[in-house]
């Protein structure tokens, strides 16, 4: 064997796909290499959303348009912006109530008054877009996963971890801001 050869032996370490490699630390390449994951994934998610709502009927939403009509339908209750935004981790109440003037506008929001408080809940033909959305996602989405129930545990393992990641990310925002 030449000494330019590697051996055969060695092992050689894979390369981490990173979208900055400028700011990969020694102290944990990984998280480098998740944050690559996280921004294609959610690109890809945001696509899906869109396209997914589009082929339901219900076209020209932004991806926040769409995740905040299913979060007002979530569990039937009329909810608060505040509400809203807290659950979605939105700090910009401005985002979610210009979403929710659009969603108005198409008639598959309406708002409420509740004392003070304004409450927003989906319309009958808002219920009709998230089933139908449910519908193209089980048909779409979920027959192409082909989940069995170890996949579906790393799935459940995957979220967890992103909640944990983001409380995370969330105090080492607060830490850089008070910079």
């Amino acid at each position: 064997m030449s000494s330019t050869e590697p051996a055969a032996s060695a092992e050689i370490a894979p390369e981490r796909i990173v979208s900055s490699a400028h700011l990969v630390s020694p102290r944990s390449r990984e998280l480098s290499e998740f944050e690559f994951g996280l921004i294609v994934s959610n690109n890809a998610f945001s696509r899906w959303v869109v396209h997914c709502m589009s082929a339901a009927g219900l076209r020209e939403l932004t991806p926040l348009d769409v995740l905040v009509l299913h979060h007002v339908h979530h569990r039937a209750r009329d909810k608060r912006l505040s509400d809203i935004c807290f659950i979605m981790n939105v700090e910009d109440t401005h985002l979610i109530n210009y979403s929710l003037k659009k969603l108005q506008n198409l008639g598959v929001v309406q708002s409420s008054r509740n004392g003070k408080d304004v409450t927003y809940a989906t319309t009958d033909l808002g219920r009709h877009y998230v089933e139908r959305y449910r519908e193209i996602r089980e048909s779409c989405l979920i027959s192409a996963l082909k989940a069995d129930d170890a996949l579906n545990q790393q799935i459940g393992e995957l979220a967890r971890l992103l909640r944990v990641l983001s409380g995370v990310y969330d105090q080492a925002a607060r830490a850089a801001a008070s910079l």
